[in-house]
């Protein structure tokens, strides 16, 4: 199945939740936020959520600085 993560075709498997992405991509769950078709996912949904055809997913990881 494809979908766009950061304006990249991304091929996951059927059923894939937002948790599974997230390793899929090697990331840290702690700095990150999702947004799948321009609604913010909750990270406590990170584990059911799955992904649908086509869906259009943005992740953002926080930097701190100042």
């Amino acid at each position: 199945m494809k979908i766009i993560v950061n304006g990249e075709n991304q091929e996951i498997t059927a059923n894939c939740t937002a948790a599974g992405l997230i390793r899929l991509l090697q990331l840290d769950t702690s700095k990150i936020a999702m947004e799948v078709n321009r609604e913010i996912l909750p990270k406590s949904t990170f584990e059911n959520h799955t992904f649908n055809e086509g869906d259009s997913v943005e992740i953002v990881r926080a930097i701190g600085g100042g």
